[in-house]
């Protein structure tokens, strides 16, 4: 099942990130199923000191949220998954939600920024399997599908 565990961007998706437009605002659709226990890397001043997946995520965004807001970033929709509507069943998800970035340009800032790069090793031993998904913004009737 290894097939189906995503953490970390793999190069040939980050470059067809990097090849859309950086000038428009953009929404991160953040799907995330939790460890049951973090698995930080040894040495790490967290190892060994038995935080679930959920605490370890919860680390994360205590220390990266300064730097996910000063890059203009905010949460524009949270939600808890109920039941899987359409899709495969054994799928359930811990935790989505949608983060606004003014432009891709500062997600591309957030995510080489020192400080993050430092606080990302608790997303990495906090998450079994993701999905980061971005949507361009439309403007339009909220009242229909098309």
């Amino acid at each position: 099942m290894s097939e189906d565990l995503f953490v970390d961007p793999s190069r040939e998706n980050f470059d067809a990130f990097k090849a859309l437009p950086r000038d428009t605002p953009i929404h991160m659709l953040n799907l995330l199923k939790f460890r049951d226990m973090a698995a930080y890397p040894e040495g790490h001043d967290l190892a060994g000191k038995g935080l679930t997946g959920r605490e370890a995520y919860a680390e994360y965004g205590k220390t990266s949220g300064p730097v996910f807001t000063r890059v203009g970033g905010k949460i524009v929709w949270r939600g808890a998954m109920e039941a899987m509507v359409i899709g495969p069943t054994g799928k359930h998800w811990d935790m989505a939600f949608i983060a606004y970035y003014p432009n891709s340009s500062a997600f591309m800032a957030m995510v080489t920024d020192r400080d993050y790069r430092v606080a990302v090793v608790n997303r990495q031993a906090a998450v079994l399997t993701s999905r980061l998904i971005r949507f361009a913004p439309q403007d339009g009737e909220t009242d229909s599908f098309g």
